[in-house]
């Protein structure tokens, strides 16, 4: 039984405008792939997680690095964000003003499994990072979508935390590229790893053939590389 490739580059330069950031980038994603995307900041992970997700289009739900949240708003509006596009207009406005039963409920229990309860009324300028962190998480599954691509989603939550929802998101997902930079969670949670430095793809392999000495040749300081969670 053949299985599908959903994203194919063949030698191809990743970057902006005259700007190549990956060079040569050769790789494919195939559905039911767990994909870990691991390298040093600034190599190219978010260039190439911005490259997947044009080409995906609609059938990728999207976590960005920075959130993407409207602080004002509620954590509720925020994680309705994600399926603003299948509603009119008019009912989003509406629904600004007294929020929609079934989508209330559906969020509702939602954010429950992301340790967000009673937080649905919250702006989320009030959050903590870690929260925060999780209602972009929260939005990315609402808009229910076949692949998830997250650009460092589970940096600022400590790492219990970040296995538990991992699994959430994988549970929902088959097919996800997450960047990362907690290395030990690529070996355990995903099926393969992808990794760059000097703006090339250096590794790409199944997690189980690899261990954390390969893993460290992608960065120039491995052992002061990860950063310090947030308080969740």
């Amino acid at each position: 039984m053949s299985v599908e490739e959903l994203v194919r580059f063949n030698g191809e330069a990743l970057g902006h405008a005259r700007h190549t950031v990956l060079a040569e980038l050769t790789l494919g994603l195939q559905a039911g792939e767990r994909v870990a995307l691991l390298g040093p900041s600034g190599v190219g992970k978010s260039t190439l997680l911005a490259a997947l997700r044009q080409r995906l289009g609609y059938r990728a739900a999207w976590c960005p690095q920075e959130h993407g949240l409207v602080p004002p708003l509620s954590v509720y509006h925020n994680v309705y964000m994600g399926r603003l596009e299948r509603h009119s207009a008019l009912a989003n406005l509406l629904n600004l003003i007294r929020p929609r039963r079934d989508a209330w409920h559906e969020i509702q229990a939602l954010c429950g499994e992301l340790g967000l309860e009673g937080l649905l009324k919250r702006p989320v300028a009030q959050l903590s990072g870690g929260q925060r962190q999780r209602v972009a998480i929260a939005r990315a599954l609402y808009q229910a979508r076949e692949v998830f691509l997250g650009d460092e989603p589970v940096a600022s939550i400590d790492p219990h935390q970040a296995r538990r929802l991992l699994h959430r998101v994988q549970n929902q997902h088959t097919t996800c590229v997450i960047a990362l930079h907690q290395r030990e969670l690529a070996l355990t949670h995903f099926d393969r790893v992808w990794g760059l430095r000097d703006g090339r793809l250096m590794l790409d392999a199944p997690a189980r053939e690899l261990t954390l000495d390969d893993l460290d040749t992608l960065y120039p300081d491995a052992h002061s590389s990860d950063p310090q969670p947030e308080p969740a």
